[in-house]
């Protein structure tokens, strides 16, 4: 536990110079990596269950119920880029651990090589990949912790990177009180080898806080992610915009500090919230918010669903089938569908 606590200092205090503003490598890990997440808002971190997809997130989740479990995912986003993500757990008896091992994908498609005056000579691919391994045990009674760790490796036309990264986390659980309080951080790494020889670009680093309450008499579980613990301001001034909109589409011409004060505030949450239905739960309805999503993606001229997402799941025999929609943009969307199982109820 000690070690835990102090590796999550020095990632914190090490990284945060260094992660405040500009542009990051390795963006794809942002990915939600399940179809539950992404109907989740995107970001989902603080629930204690059976789905292994949630170890990409939050490492301190894995637990024994996840033994066995084997997960597939694939997204459909606009301009026919794919990205998926699979992953299996095993809980270890004697070490009183749960491992798990997946590998992520982007792949950006396919692209016309032209030359500076714009003529095609070809075409190049570009992909990025994650390979981890993640493992979550019980520290104390309520305390939880995890560690995952990933290898990266980008290709972008004939530029090369490869990377390894950390998520570190600690997870508190009040079974009584179906009450869970969560810490992570994320993508704490750095780059084995660049793009260029010598420039080093820095990796999309996050501090998260997180809780989550499920009803005692309702089955309906809600959960609430704070984001970007690192950093305070993370407004985006754009000098073309003369109008702002507000918290779920409303448009203000002129803000005042305190407004600047609760846009910025706002723009560090995600809500959630999960609807569960049929005796042991097989079906279930889902949706989140990110305003930070919805003020960076939103066109001021049209009111759209940016930063709204939704999805379902149904358990259907030995397999649950999930399906998440983001609403990224008017433009366009994404489309998330997972499937997994149990090895053992094959048996």
């Amino acid at each position: 536990m000690r070690l835990l606590l102090l590796s999550l200092a020095i990632c914190f205090s090490s990284l945060l110079a260094a992660q405040v503003g500009g542009l990051f490598t390795y963006e794809f890990l942002n990915f939600a990596p399940s179809a539950r997440i992404s109907a989740l808002g995107g970001t989902h971190i603080a629930v204690l269950d059976d789905d292994i997809n949630l170890g990409a997130t939050n490492p301190a989740v894995l637990n024994p119920l996840m033994h066995q479990q084997l997960s597939f995912s694939h997204a459909f986003h606009p301009g026919d880029v794919q990205y998926g993500y699979a992953t299996g757990g095993y809980y270890h008896q004697k070490w009183q651990t749960t491992f798990s091992g997946g590998i992520r994908y982007a792949n950006y498609g396919t692209f016309d090589l032209t030359n500076n005056l714009g003529l095609v000579e070809g075409d190049f691919k570009a992909a990025e990949y994650g390979i981890s391994i993640g493992a979550g045990r019980q520290l104390a009674e309520r305390l939880r912790g995890g560690i995952n760790l990933r290898f990266v490796t980008s290709r972008l036309e004939s530029y090369t990177s490869t990377g390894i990264v950390a998520d570190l986390s600690l997870l508190y659980q009040d079974t009584a009180k179906n009450l869970v309080l969560t810490m992570v951080a994320r993508n704490a790494g750095r780059q084995l080898s660049t793009y260029r020889e010598g420039n080093v670009e820095p990796l999309p680093f996050e501090l998260q806080a997180g809780i989550s309450k499920r009803l005692r008499y309702l089955p309906f579980q809600f959960s609430l992610v704070y984001r970007y613990l690192d950093r305070w301001n993370i407004l985006y001034d754009d000098p073309n915009s003369t109008e702002t909109t507000l918290l779920f589409g409303d448009v203000d011409t002129e803000q005042s500090d305190t407004e600047i004060w609760f846009d910025n505030f706002a723009r560090h949450f995600v809500f959630n919230g999960e609807l569960f239905m049929g005796k042991k739960d097989n079906f279930r309805l889902r949706f989140g918010y990110s305003h930070l999503m919805r003020k960076e993606l939103s066109i001021n001229e049209y009111r759209s669903l940016a930063g709204f997402t939704f999805g379902a799941g149904v358990k259907i025999n030995r397999f649950r089938l999930d399906y998440g929609r983001t609403n990224f943009h008017l433009g366009g969307g994404v489309n998330h569908l997972t499937i997994g199982t149990n090895i053992k109820e094959f048996r």
